[in-house]
């Protein structure tokens, strides 16, 4: 039996080696292991078991075995427990494409200096017209299932950067403790990738209250890789080299086009305005191909019938 092949340039394979305890040589019996307490979870449909499937959850747990199959479980219980979020999980699902659309996630070209791919939610551009937060997790999570495709990025992981200005209270109040905690569980115990930091960016004091609530649902070492950054650009840059950022953040890459990740999955499908509504507001749909946030500029400052987390009144 050939051995399975790991995808990783010559740089990928000694991170991989030092970080993750990935051996080539073992590599398939490290698969096989996994493969075999499939057994063990006949409530559980595994509906791809391949090696190179099972490779990413290896690489997302160190190559603990155990650890690597819980979370390969975890990953197809949460797709059979909520399949509300997985029906017409494809690009061109409206709700889908709106929040892609609309820059939810943003996806930046350029990684950052350890080879991490950068996700960007500007979370103003988040019209509650035109999607709501379940439309917005599910383009994050289908989004996340392209990008791990890339072996490369299973070793390096992520770094996600939420740009909170100009987010008001309003918007701030459909965060339900409800969608909170479905988010947590579909990004940190269910889906096999590396964050290597979650950086909040101009937050509120509604938000800081929000982080407040939804802490005890983190593991410690989630917890250990936010960073609360504030109105201090110095401090995201001491983490994520300028040459790395777009102006917003201090960098020196151009301002993020909103659209580029969904131009990237849409292709000709892409329209920024065929779906646009009559009441949207205009001034909106000019700004979208741009985040709303002034190059280097940074101002201080479940469904949605579940009990908001901060209430208007």
């Amino acid at each position: 039996m050939s051995k399975p092949h790991s995808g990783l340039s010559s740089e990928a394979t000694e991170k991989a080696r030092l970080e993750l305890n990935e051996n080539p040589d073992t590599l398939h019996h490290d698969i096989q292991q996994v493969r075999d307490m499939i057994v063990t979870r006949p409530d559980i449909g595994f509906l791809r078991t391949d090696d190179d499937f099972i490779l990413r959850f290896l690489r997302a747990r160190k190559f603990n075995q155990s650890e690597s199959f819980r979370l390969l479980s975890q990953y197809f219980l949460f797709r059979q427990q909520h399949l509300h979020i997985f029906h017409s999980f494809k690009v061109d699902d409206p709700g889908i494409k709106r929040a892609l659309m609309d820059g939810f996630p943003g996806v930046l070209e350029t990684p950052d200096q350890h080879g991490r791919k950068i996700l960007l939610l500007f979370a103003s551009n988040w019209d509650q017209n035109r999607h709501s937060f379940m439309d917005i997790l599910r383009a994050i999570l289908l989004s996340l299932e392209v990008l791990i495709e890339n072996p490369e990025l299973q070793v390096n992981g992520f770094v996600l950067i939420i740009d909170w200005s100009n987010f008001s209270f309003k918007q701030a109040s459909k965060l339900t403790p409800n969608v909170l905690r479905l988010a947590i569980e579909g990004l940190q115990d269910s889906f096999p990738a590396r964050f290597g930091g979650i950086h909040f960016v101009n937050q509120p004091w509604y938000i800081q209250a929000m982080y407040t609530i939804i802490k005890p649902f983190l593991k410690d070492k989630t917890r250990k890789r936010i960073y609360l950054h504030g109105n201090n650009l110095t401090s995201l840059q001491q983490l994520i080299g300028v040459e790395c950022l777009p102006s917003e953040f201090g960098g020196s890459l151009p301002p993020y086009d909103v659209g580029l990740w969904a131009r990237t999955l849409l292709g000709p499908d892409y329209s920024d305005e065929s779906e646009y509504t009559l009441t949207y507001d205009a001034l909106h749909v000019i700004n979208r191909s741009q985040s709303v946030v002034e190059p280097g500029t940074l101002k201080s400052a479940d469904r949605e019938t579940s009990t908001p987390l901060l209430a208007l009144d």
